[in-house]
């Protein structure tokens, strides 16, 4: 490691990761695509892979990016000299895939790329080893159809980071003309790493959001009656997963009627989350404590936009009360989901001002204070709705193109109870991805989640 070159120090937002992953409280993100290509692509697909990897690696310097001295409390990102593509691309022949439909029916969920997660979510990565993989699902009955996994650490991009992977990807595909000899073995670019977000912004905290969270967190913080957080934050970690698929029909129809109703599909999935954790927990539970994440890239400078590849996001939070989501008459609460998008429209109005991550600043310790402390004590949040949007279709049919897509964590030990992650892609369907850590919540009652949130979309257009 002293042999390669230095990039710069970690940031304090990209240190929050790469201190829970080196105790294991938090692994990887994932993104995941499926790829159609034309019938001119004649060869394997392998080597089509490794040269839009070749391309992809040339355009982001955080993909031969790793970090040294992460059990320290200063870290830094050194560049490895080359990638081996054989060493984090893998391929396996998968049953035909199953693709979200257009159809009014309910899509399948693609199990073989659940399990596939499943799996990834749970294995961390090892310096000097590059900090992703690419894991590919060949269609044995389609050789012109994959379905790639980019798993990343998540101090090296930011779930957008995952969609931008994509989208270069994609491009370095539609570029490839007559392939050359595929090499396995790439040389790392010479650009420098992109600034962490405390460079290229103020990450300003007024001193009355400030005192506030010195005083919640130095001398009194009360948790609020009702709460349900799942089991006390525990060790080891194990990931589970599942993929809740929606056809594109229902998703046009889901946005239309939040147009309608003055809210987002983002506030809207919150809503429903919800409403459907309370469905199936003691009725001594009144509240429900979500966190949502969004990308602060729109207030950056130029140098950072969506298709870069970084750590540039924050969260914000949001309460639900039982009362107010689950109504006597069994209507729908869009009262509720106003609610919540006003709160989204709240934070978007700070830029990036008082944001909970400006507080890492004040942190000494990282792996103590905000992960091994917590060993044991209630957790404070109840769940995650994490939204990285939708990727623009493409309609040339003469390039390769990506249809499904699906945007995926790992468990976080003293995070929420429950994460949602959701992304819509090029075929227009949009796929939630659940995932909780064994032992905090039942899978009993993950499935029972499930089927409600499916209910409460379905019955949508219906309310």
């Amino acid at each position: 490691m002293e042999n390669l070159e230095t990039l710069r120090s970690v940031g304090r937002l990209e240190q929050y990761s790469t201190s829970r992953h080196q105790i294991g409280f938090y692994l990887n993100v994932a993104v995941s695509a499926t790829y159609f290509l034309p019938e001119t692509f004649v060869l394997p697909v392998k080597d089509y892979v490794y040269q839009a990897c070749e391309a992809t690696i040339a355009e982001h310097p955080s993909l031969s990016a790793i970090v040294a001295d992460d059990q320290t409390q200063d870290p830094y990102f050194v560049r490895l000299p080359e990638i081996d593509l054989d060493q984090v691309v893998s391929f396996q022949d998968r049953k035909p895939g199953l693709l979200c439909t257009e159809a009014d029916g309910e899509p399948a969920p693609d199990l073989d790329l659940q399990t596939l997660l499943a799996t990834q979510h749970n294995l961390p990565f090892r310096t000097p080893n590059a900090f992703w993989r690419l894991c590919i699902l060949l269609d044995i009955e389609d050789e012109r159809q994959f379905t790639a996994a980019f798993v990343y650490h998540h101090a090296i991009g930011d779930g957008t980071s995952g969609k931008a992977f994509h989208q270069t990807f994609l491009r370095a595909l539609g570029a490839i003309d007559s392939p050359d000899q595929t090499k396995s073995i790439i040389k790392s670019p010479r650009l420098p790493l992109l600034p962490s977000i405390e460079h290229v912004h103020s990450m300003s905290l007024s001193l009355p959001y400030l005192a506030k969270k010195i005083f919640q967190a130095k001398i009194y913080s009360r948790r609020p009656t009702g709460l349900w957080t799942g089991s006390k934050v525990l060790v080891p970690s194990q990931t589970r997963l599942r993929l809740l698929p929606f056809s594109k029909l229902l998703v046009s129809t889901v946005r239309d009627r939040c147009r309608k109703e003055g809210t987002t599909i983002t506030a809207l999935l919150q809503t429903i989350v919800a409403r459907s954790i309370f469905a199936h927990i003691p009725p001594e539970f009144t509240r429900l404590a979500c966190t949502g994440a969004l990308s602060s890239r729109r207030w950056l400078p130029d140098v950072i936009t969506d298709e870069s590849m970084g750590v540039w996001v924050q969260d914000y939070e949001e309460t639900y009360s039982r009362a107010a989501v689950t109504l006597s008459d069994g209507s729908f609460p869009w009262t509720e989901a106003r609610r919540s998008r006003k709160t989204i429209q709240s934070v978007l109005k700070m830029e990036g001002k008082n944001a909970s991550t400006s507080l890492l600043q004040f942190v000494d310790d990282f792996q103590e204070e905000l992960c091994l402390s917590k060993v044991g004590k209630d957790r404070e949040k109840s769940f995650e709705v994490s939204n990285v949007g939708v990727l623009d279709p493409q309609t040339n049919t003469d390039m390769p193109s990506i249809k499904g897509m699906v945007f995926s964590q790992s468990a976080s030990v003293m995070g929420n109870a429950i994460e949602v992650s959701a992304i819509t892609g090029g075929d227009g369907c949009l796929v939630l991805a659940v995932s909780w850590q064994q032992g905090v919540v039942e899978a009993d009652l993950v499935n029972e989640v499930v089927e409600s949130i499916k209910q409460d979309l379905y019955s949508i257009d219906g309310v």
